[in-house]
């Protein structure tokens, strides 16, 4: 990079900020900052539920898989989870959105406490907490790779300015400043991707390259599956991934509370799911291309992408498609540190402290604040070890861990949103979330501690959501929990009237003891 390349960088910084600043003035309440008051476009929830999804990962370490493997980096990544929104799109985004605007909450999880108790959402919420700080600080792990690829700074350093930058403007601006950086990046990748699209299609003879390189590349390289990315792989991640970005994640989740209607979320759930399936591919085509163009140095190939930028793009130019970088990873911490910050302020804090449960507009802002900046410290701290032997390494974290215990967090949370699963109370969401982190332990390492090598990575990922999924609906129906109150609860979410009662303003309450002191404001219960 040179001074032209710097000169872009140091300027998308500088909008980011300046966004984020702005977004402050739209913020009043933690309603504001953790769902946009529920007054966001449905087209601009699109767009961020679409970059809030992935992040530099997919220039690193898919970048590696599509060098080693081809096609199969589409067919069993980004097309799944394309086919998985497109399916909430109907299943859970409305539901999502009535979440917020029937039951006046601000966290994804806050409804728990009232759909199961007070434990089961305090076990969602630790362990998925505790999940975001290991999948963000690989996210920070790989922009920081990147850029020593491209300046030759240290992976701390890369860490450390990449996570400054983003909580100044997530940690001022809230949902909105998210948002907005995130339809800002969205147009910067946009022409970041389609330069790179246009030069490697040069480089390879022009247009009818799209169509003519595969004769040229190795063996196998068009195949739909490859290596350990196999059909059985790509049906549990599938499964998986419907789950995880419809909501199981909390980040995805609050981009359909944040629209004003149950329609327009699942509008903003149908262009996400259009970006997923469009937009990747125009990405992938040059790391497919990249075996001609570039020799990748590591292993796994994770460098081959930044390698090919830094051979093919002109100065300028290549600072665009590093910025390029930095939108998806940005995108994905911040809307992940807004998340768990709604998870902390709401769900979790009031549990333990009298003053969490009646803090005021300007303490609950304060909290959140604070409690965004936390998490992305945390996260960045993780970050510097996360090529440490315990994680091995970083696509490692990303597909195992992440895919891995996301199920089990997300299936009580995700089903108890639906009428179908009524039945499915406390005991079943508890054992079904203990039993489903457990079966990921034993299916990757051994009593010891020591990691299993003869597990095929469809196995790792799959069997603790298969777990989960199996025991929530067995217990369900062996030991059913339906109430009244669950009932009403599940009615409300589950009505397909959007008038006056769907489409309420988001006002949250305060966090207050509700009867018996289960911390549960009153009110709810209706």
């Amino acid at each position: 990079m040179n001074s032209l390349d710097w000169a872009v960088l140091i300027g998308y910084f500088g909008v980011m900020v300046a966004i984020g600043l702005w977004s402050h003035k739209r913020v009043d309440d933690v309603s504001d900052f953790f769902t946009a008051g529920g007054k966001m476009p449905w087209w601009l929830s699109g767009i961020s539920h679409h970059m809030s999804g992935y992040s530099a990962v997919m220039f690193t370490g898919y970048a590696g898989i599509a060098y080693q493997y081809g096609v199969t980096s589409f067919v069993t990544w980004s097309l799944p989870i394309a086919i998985g929104i497109g399916i909430g799109a109907k299943l859970f985004a409305p539901r999502l959105n009535r979440v917020r605007s029937r039951l006046h909450v601000a966290s994804p999880l806050e409804y728990l406490k009232n759909r199961y108790n007070i434990p089961t959402q305090q076990a969602l919420a630790w362990s998925g907490l505790l999940l975001k700080i290991v999948d963000v600080g690989a996210k920070w792990a790989a922009i920081a790779t990147l850029l020593s690829v491209f300046t030759g700074i240290s992976l701390t350093q890369g860490i450390f300015v990449t996570g400054a930058i983003t909580a100044v403007y997530c940690t001022v601006g809230g949902l909105w400043a998210d948002a907005l950086t995130e339809l800002g990046q969205f147009v910067i990748q946009l022409f970041a991707g389609l330069a790179m699209l246009v030069i490697t299609m040069h480089e390879l003879g022009g247009f009818s390259s799209l169509w003519t390189v595969w004769d040229k590349l190795p063996e196998g390289h068009a195949e739909p599956t490859a290596g350990p990315y196999t059909v059985t792989f790509l049906l549990a991640y599938l499964f998986i991934k419907t789950f995880e970005y419809n909501g199981g994640m909390w980040n995805q989740a609050q981009r359909y509370m944040a629209t004003d209607s149950a329609r327009s979320a699942t509008r903003s759930a149908r262009l996400s799911a259009i970006l997923w399936l469009v937009w990747p591919a125009v990405l992938f085509f040059p790391m497919w291309a990249a075996p001609l163009l570039v020799e990748a140095k590591k292993p796994d190939a994770s460098d081959s992408y930044a390698l090919m930028t830094e051979q093919l793009l002109p100065h300028g130019l290549l600072g665009l498609v590093v910025v390029g970088f930095f939108s998806h990873t940005m995108a994905m911490c911040s809307s992940d540190a807004n998340a768990i910050s709604a998870v902390f302020t709401r769900d979790i804090a009031p549990v333990f402290s009298k003053a969490a449960r009646s803090w005021d507009n300007r303490s609950g802002l304060l909290a959140a604040r604070l409690s965004t900046l936390a998490f992305l410290i945390l996260s960045m701290a993780l970050a510097t070890q996360i090529n440490s032997p315990a994680f091995k390494d970083i696509i490692s974290v990303v597909i195992k861990w992440v895919a891995g215990l996301m199920g089990p967090i997300a299936i009580p949370f995700m089903l108890g949103l639906l009428r179908g699963f009524r039945r499915s109370g406390p005991t079943a969401a508890l054992t079904s979330w203990a039993a489903g982190l457990l079966a990921f332990y034993f299916t990757n390492y051994d009593f010891d501690g020591s990691v299993k090598t003869d597990v095929a990575l469809q196995y790792q990922v799959a069997l603790p959501l298969a777990i989960s999924l199996v025991l929530y609906v067995v217990i369900g129906f062996l030991k059913p929990e339906d109430t009244p109150e669950r009932d009403a609860l599940i009615g409300k979410i589950n009505s397909d009237d959007d008038g006056p009662a769907g489409t309420a303003a988001a006002a949250v309450p305060a966090q207050q003891t509700g009867p018996e002191g289960t911390g549960v404001p009153e009110g709810v219960k209706d």
